[in-house]
């Protein structure tokens, strides 16, 4: 994306990208950089989805997102809504942004998710969305039976 939208050249790119991964990635990338030295955007572009983009990833991912509720207790609205985002974007390229909030939704459960899908209207935007559930979350006495 980088390359193409604004025409930077691969030293700029991947003089940055370290900056793209976290934990365990980060790690990875610091011992293919090791083992192979520099190399050109298109490189580890290919390494990357070679790496991360294969069956046993998307079974994690797909598995963690079915096993993850929101937890009023450990988790804070806007953190958790956008792990949702970003999980569910990443595994389902074509899902659209309503199906993605719709999904979300069903991962509060009880008398919180139908009075998140009574509040929200289809339309909303991911921002109106965490809005509307920062409200409910902290000023409401709904919980999750």
């Amino acid at each position: 994306m980088l390359q193409e939208d604004y025409a930077i050249p691969d030293e700029l790119i991947t003089a940055r990208s370290h900056s793209l991964f976290e934990k365990s990635a980060k790690r990875w990338y610091y011992g293919m950089r090791q083992t192979n030295g520099r190399n050109t955007w298109s490189w580890w572009k290919n390494d990357i989805i070679t790496k991360w983009e294969n069956d046993a990833w998307r079974y994690k991912m797909e598995n963690a997102s079915v096993k993850l509720f929101f937890d009023q207790d450990k988790d804070k609205p806007l953190t958790w809504y956008l792990k949702q985002v970003e999980r569910l974007t990443a595994l389902y390229l074509e899902m659209s942004q309503k199906m993605v909030h719709m999904k979300i939704l069903k991962k509060f459960g009880g008398e919180r998710e139908h009075s998140l899908r009574s509040r929200c209207l289809e339309q909303y935007s991911t921002e109106e969305y965490i809005n509307a559930i920062e409200y409910i979350v902290t000023r409401t006495k709904i919980d999750i039976t």
